[in-house]
Order: C-alpha cells, then sequence, then structure tokens
C-alpha cells in the first residue's frame, strides 16, 4: 500500500477523533491494519509527528493532546495568516472559484438539524479551503490547511451539539463580501469568526 493512503487515512482518523487525543499508536497493529511492514508505518508516523499530529514518548507515538495552550497558539497564528489569506482571495478569486464558493453557500443554507457534527464541521472545512485556493498562495494554502484541520479536532471534541443556522452565519457572510470583493467587511468578519470559533472551543461564548 502506497505511503500516501497511510498517512491520508491516519491523519483523517485523528482529526475527527476516531483516534482519540493521547491515544498510543501500535507499530505493529497498524502495520497488520495496512497489510505492510513496520517500516512504511513509522515513516508515516514520522511525518506525522512533524506536522504535530502525533508525539514521540521514549518509544511510543502518541495522538497529540487537545489543550487550551494549543488552541490559543494556533489562533494567534491563524489570526495573522487567514485575514490575508481572505484578503487575497478577495482580489484574486477566479469565476469558476466564486461560482463553486456561491454554491457551497447554497449547500450551507440546505442543511438542518438533522446533520451530525462531523457533517457541518466537514462542510465548513470544505468552505475555508476554497477560500484559502481562491489566495493562489500554495504555501500559504498549505499552511492554512494544517492549522484548519488542527482546529476541527477541537470542534469535533465539543460534547455539544453544533447549530447549523449559528455555526454557518459568518461564513454566509464571508462568501458574500468576497463575492462582492468588499475588503472591508472580508477583514472584520474574518477576524470576528476567528474569536467567535475559539470562544465557543474554550465554552466562554
Amino acid at each position: 500500500m502506497d505511503s500516501q493512503v497511510i498517512y491520508d487515512a491516519l491523519r483523517s482518523k485523528i482529526i475527527h477523533l476516531e483516534l482519540a487525543p493521547e491515544s498510543v499508536l501500535n507499530l505493529s497493529e497498524l502495520a497488520e491494519e495496512f497489510g505492510v511492514s513496520r517500516t512504511p508505518i513509522k515513516e508515516v508516523l514520522l511525518t506525522l509527528q512533524a506536522e504535530e499530529w502525533i508525539v514521540r514518548q521514549g518509544s511510543h507515538f502518541m495522538v497529540t493532546p487537545l489543550s487550551l495552550e494549543r488552541i490559543r497558539e494556533i489562533t494567534e497564528i491563524r489570526m495573522v495568516l487567514e485575514v490575508q489569506a481572505n484578503l487575497w482571495a478577495t482580489q484574486r478569486i477566479s469565476q469558476e472559484e466564486r461560482d463553486a464558493l456561491l454554491a457551497l453557500k447554497q449547500e450551507t443554507l440546505d442543511f438542518t438539524g438533522l446533520h451530525d457534527n462531523r457533517a457541518i464541521v466537514d462542510l465548513d472545512s470544505k468552505i475555508h479551503r476554497l477560500v484559502f485556493t481562491a489566495a493562489h498562495n500554495s504555501q500559504l494554502t498549505t499552511v492554512l490547511e494544517r492549522i484548519l484541520n488542527h482546529y476541527l479536532r477541537f470542534w469535533l471534541a465539543a460534547p455539544r451539539r453544533i447549530e447549523p443556522r449559528t455555526f454557518f452565519a459568518e461564513s454566509l457572510e464571508l462568501i458574500d463580501a468576497i463575492a462582492t470583493r468588499d475588503e472591508d467587511v472580508v477583514r472584520e468578519c474574518t477576524v470576528r469568526h476567528i474569536r467567535n470559533s475559539v470562544a465557543e472551543i474554550m465554552g466562554t461564548r
């Protein structure tokens, strides 16, 4: 099996909490699960460690714990980079990307309370990724996607059910502002969205 397939599968399990924070990863069990030797598994785990999805404790690998200090540090970085990315997206977005963004807007409007938290968070992630791509800076997109994925773990770890209408309110505002190239609203909306997101995760909103 290709190492990229193993990497994608393990990262997805970590993001979606199928591998719980602080759970120990057993090389032999993973090798058996994916039908490969321990060597490619260890290579993938080293990559995941470099991206801070897992940490090493002695001879063992463990899924990175969730902590308020971690979300605070991620938020500081996000507040700088995502604002700039969204402004660049406003300036550089193509007509095809704008149409795709408006299609995602309609998809959010069609969401109901019947959707679980994972479906809601995954759709929000699609919106962010499209905006990041529309900034047309691949290096920035890569960094922000990683930051966003770390955020998803915190959202999915929250015990309460996400209310779609409230959750998507600022995303819908952002889509409209980008579509109309209103940079002032894009900047203000992005900052507010990030602050409200971390407040929701920390239970202070």
